[in-house]
């Protein structure tokens, strides 16, 4: 299993060899330090630790040094101490993971697609509203009920997305389609 951490850089466009236009996103990959491998005998589970950003700290651990970590769980360990974008290579399928951009507080007909109400019969000042939200029986709202709050800023994995590019001297990697989050987000990409 390959695998890598990243940031977005930002969205762009790429012609192809037949001269279609496809979106593509832009992630700067590593190079990530392996930190820890630990093994089913002292940990009971195997996994790779990797680092990325390495920082100045005045903390004597060796992991408080980086200010991105995050651990994979694999079966089959790197063979070096650091991972960089050369695993990849052009057209391998890749799931890229990522913290959602976060939207705020939000009604209920944008965070859930409600129709809102009609602009005629005598409706005033609130086409936006969601609406009754209880019943006849019980008397109360049903928990789980679709209302509005706080919309965006979750963890999100899109799956089955193809690398079109790839800089090994600038660690950029380049994905056809969108990944989740705002420029600087971080993300892990394994495929």
């Amino acid at each position: 299993m390959k695998f890598i951490l990243g940031k977005k850089i930002g969205m762009s466009q790429i012609f192809s060899e037949k001269g279609e236009l496809f979106p593509v996103t832009l992630i700067e990959a590593g190079p990530c330090k392996v930190l820890q491998k630990k093994t089913e005998e002292t940990d009971g589970y195997q996994s790779v630790q990797l680092g990325l950003e390495q920082v100045k700290s005045k903390k004597s651990a060796k992991n408080a040094n980086f200010r991105y970590i995050k651990e994979f769980h694999v079966t089959e360990y790197p063979e070096s101490d650091t991972v960089d974008v050369s695993i990849f290579k052009k057209g391998d399928e890749v799931k890229v993971s990522g913290i959602s951009k976060g939207k705020g507080f939000q009604g209920g007909i944008k965070r859930w697609g409600f129709a809102g109400a009609l602009g005629s019969h005598g409706i005033k000042h609130n086409k936006r509203k969601i609406g009754s939200t209880g019943s006849a029986y019980p008397q109360r709202v049903i928990k789980g009920k679709k209302m509005p709050g706080r919309m965006g800023a979750n963890r999100v994995t899109i799956k089955g997305l193809k690398i079109v590019e790839i800089d090994v001297g600038k660690n950029i990697i380049a994905v056809k389609g969108a990944v989740p989050g705002r420029r600087g987000t971080l993300l892990e990409i394994s495929g």
